[in-house]
């Protein structure tokens, strides 16, 4: 009778003794694991940003949109876009007529009439990686963002349609980089704004920076008279504590009123919450997740009939052997677990190879995309070892059993 440490010196040796063999077997275990761990860990990362991301609007907040995509309807479905605009006028009636709320700001995201790119030009400094907003200053009231430097325009200087600003960090340090930014001034599309502050720079984020950092902030009226034909106005909401769900129906019903439709009509609007979004992008990241495990099953069944094969290949070249530790006594049980410790060993060591570079890969990207804090689950790396080890076990049983049944005699006689 062995011990188990002698059977597995035995595997080990058998499979170091032919090390360019196992690793060519293992590559397809190697891809399949490498594929499932990276995935997971870039999902997790990714999903992690996007709450942060969304956190910073607050848990009472409630957007309302003619799209369902983002609030300056960047590829928004053409079908989405035919519906009727939402207009400054609605905020007034959604203030006098839903009770469940106490805040509700309008923002405009406006775009360069000839469809050019707006640009920030400052002496010897230029951008036009910006997004402009246009907003009312109690925005800042409903969803708080922190100041690096400066203030937020008020009241006052959003009625008078004052040529002021406030920068997102990222455009504040491309424009000035030697710091110092409030109260000095830009070329904005042409026109000179005077920069009131900075804001801190945004948490979280989709892939790498946050959109948030480029945005130029200016009073609503300012963008109107700026900008008249821009109708992509955006209102968000803070509903009462504990009244959120409330403040959803109520609002609804109120747009549906304002824009006439009736019982059969589908809303013609989008009103959505931080959770809602978050959810439903969750449910997108597990598709993919999904889709990442099954593309890497391939690998994984490819690894394992070359698992397989190479036992059985190895079966058959220690025929002799075979024959020679039955005869002086070894039990079919030994010989099942020496093969079937091989195959574990072989489909183990590709198991931690994957995870390894996965490891690299996921590295790399977090140093690619500081924000996109891409880490490695440990859920993913006990799944990687769990698979690759059972898919071992599952290929290498019958090879084993096939060794284990070979006649002593004729296994001695073998040539």
């Amino acid at each position: 009778m062995m011990s188990a440490r002698e059977t597995l010196a035995m595997s080990l040796d058998a499979v170091w003794s032919h090390r360019m063999r196992s690793g060519l077997t293992i590559l397809g275990i190697v891809v399949g694991i490498t594929t499932v761990v990276t995935v997971a860990s870039l999902l997790t990362g990714l999903n992690n940003s996007i709450v942060e991301f969304f956190k910073e609007f607050g848990p009472n907040s409630i957007f309302i949109s003619r799209t369902s995509g983002p609030p300056d309807e960047a590829g928004a479905r053409p079908k989405e876009l035919k519906r009727r605009t939402i207009k400054p006028e609605d905020a007034d009636y959604l203030r006098a007529t839903v009770h469940s709320i106490d805040g509700i700001a309008i923002s405009l995201y406006p775009k360069a009439p000839t469809g050019e790119a707006i640009t920030a030009k400052v002496p010897g400094y230029e951008s036009d990686n910006l997004l402009i907003m246009g907003t009312t200053p109690n925005l800042y009231d409903i969803s708080p963002r922190e100041l690096r430097e400066g203030r937020i325009f008020n009241a006052t200087e959003d009625r008078a349609g004052m040529r002021v600003a406030v920068l997102g960090a990222s455009l504040a340090d491309a424009l000035f980089p030697g710091g110092d930014v409030a109260g000095r001034t830009m070329l904005l599309d042409g026109v000179e704004f005077r920069i009131l502050g900075v804001f801190q720079k945004a948490k979280g984020g989709f892939f790498g920076e946050n959109g948030l950092d480029r945005q130029v902030v200016i009073p609503l009226e300012t963008a109107r008279l700026r900008y008249p034909a821009s109708k992509t106005f955006y209102l968000t909401a803070r509903a009462l504590p504990g009244k959120r769900d409330d403040a959803v129906e109520e609002l609804t019903a109120a747009m549906r009123r304002l824009h006439h439709l009736n019982a059969r009509q589908d809303d013609d609007f989008s009103i959505t919450t931080p959770d809602a979004i978050i959810q439903n992008f969750q449910k997108i990241t597990s598709m993919i997740l999904i889709v990442s495990i099954a593309i890497s099953a391939v690998g994984l069944l490819v690894g394992g009939i070359g698992v397989m094969n190479i036992m059985l290949v190895s079966v058959t070249e220690r025929t002799r052997e075979i024959g020679v530790r039955k005869a002086i006594g070894a039990r079919k049980v030994d010989i099942v677990a020496q093969f079937l410790t091989e195959a574990v060993a072989l489909t183990g060591a590709g198991g931690v190879i994957g995870i390894v570079f996965s490891l690299l890969v996921t590295l790399a990207v977090s140093l690619l995309f500081p924000a996109l804090h891409a880490q490695v689950p440990t859920w993913a790396v006990v799944a990687g070892i769990v698979m690759s080890v059972g898919v071992g076990v599952f290929f290498g049983v019958w090879p084993a059993v096939m060794a284990s049944r070979l006649d002593p005699v004729e296994a001695l006689r073998y040539e």
